[in-house]
């Protein structure tokens, strides 16, 4: 693990609530690329009880938008100061590449996050926090909100147990209080986007795709999730109910040919 000693590293300002006591947060990544002992760690990109949530939330033909990590605090570590949300909390502006947004019933997130609880986090224990109803706002927080020294009483601590699963749209303010227990924090932090968004870009490699190692032992519903953003008409696996299988989401044949003969390449 990666201990942010270094002030450049840091998630929170020195002397505020979400600082602690001074140790840094600790981050171990390639969690995907662990062999057999990533396999768990790969059944939540296509998990059954997972998939239905993540159709409703950002669509069929859902991708991994980040890398994911495992993020530890000792006690007394820094957390995270507030930030994200549809409208920036600092700055106030529109961020649509976090954007929540609810039309005609349809609910869609352009980046959610997927916290895995691999320790418990029970009532003032620190660790993951979020601004209920933030996801809605129209107005950026009032000074002093962002480092949890004003108005924490509209932050919340969720109490979750080790094994729990908490998603959240990015379009939410959220962060991370100082953790305050003997045994230390642990817990999965996963991104997801919508099929024809982007975030981040470590998929974007000479070939299109992720790290090598990644693909091993997957079935074909995790490796669909492993898509570059494209729209799902053009030829993309879609996750299937069983959470196993996929169908291609595809445009007639003669359309295809047309594209070929006219572009020289299969997709406009």
């Amino acid at each position: 693990m990666i201990e942010r000693k270094e002030n450049e590293l840091r998630n929170a300002v020195k002397d505020t609530k979400f600082f602690g006591s001074g140790p840094g947060r600790k981050d171990l990544g390639g969690v995907l690329e662990w062999g057999k002992d990533s396999r768990i760690f790969k059944k939540i990109l296509a998990h059954p009880r997972l998939v239905p949530l993540f159709h409703g939330i950002l669509g069929k033909g859902y991708r991994m938008d980040h890398l994911p990590f495992v993020i530890a605090q000792d006690k007394g570590a820094e957390g995270f100061q507030l930030h994200g949300g549809t409208v920036d909390c600092n700055s106030g502006a529109y961020n649509p590449e976090l954007a929540y947004t609810c039309y005609n019933g349809f609910i869609r997130s352009a980046l959610l996050g997927c916290n895995v609880m691999l320790t418990d986090h029970d009532p003032g224990f620190g660790g993951f926090c979020v601004v209920p109803g933030s996801h809605k706002s129209n107005f950026k927080m009032p000074d002093g909100m962002v480092d949890g020294e004003k108005y924490s009483e509209f932050i919340q601590q969720p109490a979750t147990k080790a094994g729990d699963v908490v998603l959240f749209s990015e379009g939410t303010v959220h962060g991370a209080m100082a953790w305050t227990p003997e045994t230390q924090r642990r817990v999965c932090l996963y991104r997801f986007s919508p099929g024809t968004n982007v975030y981040g870009r470590s998929y974007f490699t000479e070939n299109g795709k992720w790290p090598a190692k990644m693909y091993e032992d997957m079935n074909d519903a995790q490796r669909a999730v492993l898509e570059p953003p494209y729209a799902n008409r053009l030829d993309r696996p879609e996750i299937q109910e069983d959470a196993e299988s996929v169908k291609i989401s595809t445009r007639n044949e003669r359309k295809k040919k047309h594209d070929q003969e006219m572009f020289g390449t299969k997709y406009f």
